[in-house]
């Protein structure tokens, strides 16, 4: 089975993933990727109104194929 990294960066901090994770596919990395970025943006409440949150994925060998990016904004209306 392939090894997958997910690296994350919450727009403070940058983590490189250096354990990986066996999966079976490059969807099944793009699945994990996806279901860790509301987990991050949970984690991190933004002391601003707004904060982006990154995964990228890499292969062995450390080539990017996938990336994905959820930005929180939020703005008082009164």
């Amino acid at each position: 089975m392939p090894r997958y990294f997910i690296d994350t960066d919450d727009g403070v901090m940058e983590a490189r993933d250096e354990e990986g994770q066996d999966l079976a596919s490059p969807h099944a990395a793009r699945n994990a990727a996806l279901k860790a970025l509301p987990d991050m943006a949970r984690d991190e409440i933004p002391n601003g109104e707004e904060r982006t949150f990154t995964v990228t994925i890499r292969r062995e060998g450390g080539r990017e194929i996938y990336q994905a990016t959820l930005t929180l904004k939020g703005r008082w209306i009164e």
